[in-house]
């Protein structure tokens, strides 16, 4: 069996998520800033008459904010019932991984966000972290996402 992966870099690492979990992968576009949402909400967008909640990967993994530049993308992805815009520093690819190229993560795991890691794939050159993106995002904070949108 094989899973097929987005793949995206923040901060010169690279993340893969499920690409059944994505719903496009669209260039940065205008953001209305929310009033009182937590500072990883970048805000919410409109996408084709949908309003959608953007939260920035960055700042909830805890990196350093950083200036948009020409490669910035917003990767729709479903999170439960609703959609959600993640932003990227950069959208790589989309590849095939075998399963026998995918482990689970040591369990030295001791970055910020090693929670939200559900595997490790095992490329030739390269380690991808696999994201569990229904854990980027707890209940709560989907919720307000909602809410808000």
């Amino acid at each position: 069996m094989e899973h097929q992966l987005v793949v995206f870099e923040l901060e010169n690492e690279k993340y893969g998520v499920d690409i059944a979990s994505v719903e496009g992968i669209i260039k940065m576009q205008e953001i209305t800033r929310l009033p009182h949402a937590p500072e990883f909400i970048e805000g919410i967008t409109n996408l084709r008459g949908t309003i959608v909640p953007v939260v920035d990967l960055r700042t909830r993994f805890g990196l350093p904010r950083k200036e948009p530049t020409r490669d910035t993308r917003i990767v729709i992805a479903n999170m439960d019932s609703s959609k959600v815009g993640i932003i990227v520093d950069a959208v790589t690819q989309v590849i095939r991984v075998p399963e026998d190229k995918i482990e689970p993560p040591p369990q030295m795991s001791v970055t910020i966000n090693s929670a939200f890691i559900k595997n490790i794939a095992k490329l030739e050159s390269e380690l991808v972290i696999l994201l569990d993106l229904g854990k980027v995002l707890s209940t709560e904070e989907r919720e307000a996402l909602t809410v808000m949108a």
